[in-house]
């Protein structure tokens, strides 16, 4: 399907999604489940997909388009579209080529757009739309994984994004605010290795089946795009990069969970700990090398630099309610991810959000979901103190940075097999963390709390 056809399409039905990953469940044809390909006349053409399947090959196809529309408030009124293709392909180099345990992932993005709902018209940094990204062809992932010991261990090594498996939420994942969470994308250089970004590492995992316990480590290069003050986007534009030498970024996860099978009666969950600790240079927020505020016209001017940086995070998945013959993922469900800080060499020293998800709630409409989130990023005491400092010096009048806070509504319906539409409403408190507008007309004035109304879709083929 060519970009124009995929325009056309958005066009007479708006669509919208989440960034797409692909259902690990085949059906009999190697297709994702669910997929749109099962509403189609003709399922799978010649039956090349079901042969690739049984040689050890597959792929799948997420279109992600996306509505929005800031109706009040933030920096300037206005709407834009954007979309995203992602192509998959993984490889089962057992099946394929006798080697046993190993296997390949690789996906791409191509990204198109009119703008971003938070760059170019709320100006915050929390999540609204998690595919929002500048436009061109890129690569993602590009990794071969190999299992040992009855598949209890795995070393995972090449091309790797590490929201792809750490500080997720998993009853979150199908909403547009779903993301690499705010404490990391602030503080890490170049937001650290996230969507869109990737960057070169090495991933091990011990899964304990018995005690349905994983634990995760990671290091990956500590700079996916590399130093520079423009976007990170655009330093790694396409994604090939590779970079190699930066100071790297260490994570660690452990994960427990309870009554995942579907013949399980109990209320399902998640628990997940883990760290990450970058190991590069950071600049304190206030103060110079010599002890003063940097807004002191005493200062060198130059933040003093701090050696390192680490965060801890926790994520809570539970079901509260469990229907007769329901899954892991029906009835109602809460989740929560909560990450802490340094303050003095960080932006952003405190993240918390959450929400509660209900689904199947309509006999009529079993796979339909209902959702209230929040996500509330705190700013570091340090940063405020510097604003505090720069009123004091300067004597002008700035807003003092302390949160940004979202507010969500959604409703999740799936219109066939493989196609959602999500429409939502956004309401952002105090957007950036509360800093001036640049297009004020009065000094000093802070962005306004901002009205989003979204509309997603997800077409899985």
């Amino acid at each position: 399907m060519t970009r124009g056809a995929l325009h056309a399409l958005t066009l007479t039905v708006v669509l919208a999604a989440t960034p797409a990953r692909a259902a690990d469940e085949l059906d009999k044809n190697g297709a994702p489940v669910p997929s749109i390909a099962t509403s189609l006349p003709n399922p799978d053409p010649g039956g090349i997909r079901k042969w690739l399947y049984e040689h050890g090959l597959t792929y799948s196809f997420v279109l992600t388009s996306e509505l929005h529309r800031n109706v009040a408030g933030g920096m300037r009124q206005g709407g834009v579209f954007q979309g995203k293709l992602e192509t998959i392909v993984k490889a089962d180099l057992e099946k394929m080529l006798g080697l046993r345990g190993l296997s390949f992932f690789t996906n791409s993005f191509e990204i198109h757009n009119t703008g971003g709902i938070r760059r170019d018209y709320v100006g915050s940094f929390n999540t609204i739309a998690n595919i929002e990204a500048l436009a061109t062809m890129r690569l993602s992932e590009l990794w071969l994984e190999q299992k040992f010991f009855n598949d209890t261990f795995s070393i995972r090594f090449g091309q790797l994004a590490a929201d792809a498996e750490f500080f997720i939420s998993d009853y979150s994942v199908f909403l547009m605010t779903s993301d690499w969470p705010s404490i990391t994308a602030q503080n890490l250089p170049s937001g650290g290795p996230a969507y869109p970004l990737s960057t070169p590492g090495i991933r091990l995992r011990y899964d304990d089946p018995a005690k349905h316990v994983s634990m995760l480590l990671a290091l990956f290069n500590g700079d996916p795009a590399g130093p520079g003050t423009d976007d990170p986007q655009s330093r790694n534009r396409y994604g090939l990069n590779f970079r190699v030498t930066d100071p790297p970024l260490l994570m660690g996860e452990a994960q427990y969970r309870y009554n995942q099978e579907k013949t399980d009666t109990g209320l399902a969950g998640i628990w997940r700990l883990g760290f990450w600790h970058h190991f590069g240079a950071f600049d304190n927020q206030r103060l110079d090398a010599n002890g003063l505020s940097l807004a002191n016209p005493l200062s060198t001017g130059i933040p003093a630099r701090m050696r390192g940086t680490t965060g801890l995070y926790a994520v809570v998945d539970h079901q509260l309610y469990r229907p007769a013959g329901g899954g892991p993922d029906s009835g109602i469900s809460v989740f929560s991810r909560f990450g802490i800080s340094e303050p003095d060499r960080n932006p952003t020293e405190l993240y918390w959000d959450g929400g509660i998800v209900l689904t199947g709630m309509l006999a009529s409409r079993p796979d339909d979901k209902i959702a209230a989130t929040f996500l509330y990023t705190k700013m570091s005491r340090d940063a405020a103190a510097f604003d505090r400092d720069t009123i004091a010096f300067t004597g002008m009048p700035r807003p003092i940075r302390d949160y940004e806070l979202n507010l969500a509504l959604v409703y999740h319906a799936q219109i066939v097999p493989g196609w959602t539409l999500q429409p939502a409403v956004h309401f952002v408190f105090h957007p950036g963390g509360h800093i001036p507008d640049p297009n004020a007309t009065v000094p000093g004035a802070a962005i306004k709390d901002a009205t989003v109304f979204a509309l997603r879709s997800v077409i899985t083929y």
